[in-house]
């Protein structure tokens, strides 16, 4: 600790990301990637681009890739925001809304970046318990929140709020800001993007890392009415004028292009993962019903920390987060079938043993 930092750095706890091995001898499923690559479409785009441009800054707006969303989802060009992924997208949100005299809330379970960001802007939140279930109760949050900020599908218990249920909190207060991140949304939940144009009051967070298989290239957006996204521009260009590089907006643009790899790709991770939600069932594990590329699962008979350690020493990574009432239980990726039936292969023997 340097004697320099100011009192809010000292006291900061740094998100932590999962483990990235220096070698490919895991089977990888701790941090939600895509088992599949990125769409041809992106990768041509990506060979053609003319290399000399690189001495040139890119698009301060992401033009090309707000085009392709606008089109992607019926909305307007004013009504997305582009950025060096998600988190980003959210450090920008943070800032922009919220300070000292705007509480917030969100979910005790839900992802850790939240209060992440409420510590580093020094934003008053509060944490709402979720049900037994692990389900969300919209009705339970504060009135003095002035946002109400949650993933939909949750993170990491993969479960999802209906957008109907999502709508009447933005009816019931519509003084209250709501963003949802949706993260993972195309794995099966309801998207918020269509109530846009109907409530000022709602913002949508999205990235490219999951469903579009492109976490290497850093892509997040925001949709919103004009005025909220005014916001995260003003942000943006007080600190990054050019958050999102030519290279990354070309695949982003491409990726929003190619819906049939889309659709393609995240139905096969939806088939794989209800097979292997099944699977586990069937060994006695317990397993939300997720409606992302992951699962949440408890195995029978052994604490978190040890099925963690456990699965390691087979190759096989997954997340395990260590604050209750969720430490004994796991988060999986989902790999390709093949990955996903050694899973299950080993997950039976750590039970067994």
């Amino acid at each position: 600790m340097s004697r320099f930092w100011n009192s809010n750095t000292r006291n900061l706890k740094p998100y932590v990301a999962g483990e990235q091995p220096k070698d490919k001898s895991f089977i990888k499923l701790n941090t939600n990637e895509n088992p599949y690559p990125p769409s041809p479409m992106v990768m041509e785009r990506i060979k053609g681009f003319n290399l000399d441009d690189l001495r040139l800054y890119p698009n301060t707006e992401g033009l090309v890739v707000k085009k392709a969303v606008a089109r992607f989802f019926g909305i307007s060009e004013d009504e997305i925001f582009v950025g060096n992924g998600s988190d980003e997208v959210l450090a920008f949100l943070f800032k922009a809304f919220f300070d000292k005299t705007t509480p917030i809330a969100f979910p005790d379970i839900t992802y850790s970046f939240y209060p992440v960001y409420s510590a580093l802007y020094e934003i008053p939140y509060t944490k709402v318990p979720v049900n037994e279930d692990f389900t969300i109760d919209l009705d339970k949050y504060p009135q003095e929140a002035k946002a109400i900020i949650f993933a939909n599908p949750n993170a990491p218990t993969g479960l999802g709020i209906p957008r109907d249920t999502i709508e009447g909190l933005l009816k019931a207060r519509p003084d209250t800001l709501v963003v949802v991140d949706e993260a993972y949304v195309d794995f099966g939940g309801e998207s918020c993007v269509p109530l846009i144009e109907r409530y000022d009051n709602l913002i949508v967070v999205q990235t490219l890392s999951k469903s579009r298989s492109l976490a290497g290239m850093r892509i997040g957006l925001a949709m919103g009415q004009k005025a909220l996204m005014e916001g995260l521009i003003r942000v943006k260009d007080s600190f990054n004028s050019y958050p999102l590089d030519a290279l990354a907006q070309v695949a982003a643009a491409a990726a929003f292009e190619d819906t049939a790899y889309f659709d393609e790709t995240r139905e096969r991770i939806i088939k794989t993962r209800e097979s292997t939600k099944a699977a586990l069932r069937a060994l006695g594990a317990q397993v939300t019903d997720s409606l992302t590329n992951f699962l949440f699962v408890r195995l029978p008979g052994i604490s978190g920390a040890e099925a963690l350690a456990k699965l390691r020493q087979q190759g096989v990574l997954v997340r395990n987060f260590q604050s209750p009432p969720i430490n004994d239980w796991l988060r999986i990726t989902i790999g390709t079938e093949m990955d996903m039936k050694k899973v299950v292969e080993i997950v039976s023997k750590v039970i067994a043993q």
